[in-house]
């Protein structure tokens, strides 16, 4: 899969938990994994973006595995919204989960090869 590829995948993957969040209830614990999963997913696009400004293989490697870690946790907290009914079934919701673990697949290749490669 190329760059180009991933980059529209993970600020699809951002905007599509916005959308979701829109559905969690107006409560406590809705605010609080709609604030904490809006970051994580962002956070995907955001560093895997920045992984294009490394300013050497280490520092490739680390930022992938930022991405790695914000990949997974956007996937548990998908989890939670689902074990938790914090919305009814949804579609929606099991694409995005999903995705969130083809991402964390994707991303674990990439660090286990990079570490392969260049450590």
């Amino acid at each position: 899969m190329d760059r180009h590829t991933l980059e529209h995948r993970t600020k699809k993957l951002h905007i599509s938990i916005i959308d979701l969040c829109q559905l969690l209830p107006k409560n406590a614990a809705g605010f609080e994994i709609g604030k904490q999963i809006i970051r994580s997913a962002g956070s995907v696009g955001a560093n895997y973006r920045a992984t294009k400004r490394a300013k050497s293989k280490a520092d490739f490697i680390y930022k992938i595995s930022i991405v790695l870690e914000e990949a997974d946790e956007t996937h548990y907290w998908l989890e939670i919204i689902r074990d938790a009914h914090l919305i009814g079934p949804s579609e929606q919701l099991n694409e995005l989960i999903k995705e969130t673990n083809e991402l964390v697949a994707i991303f674990s290749a990439v660090e286990k090869t990079s570490k392969e490669k260049y450590l």
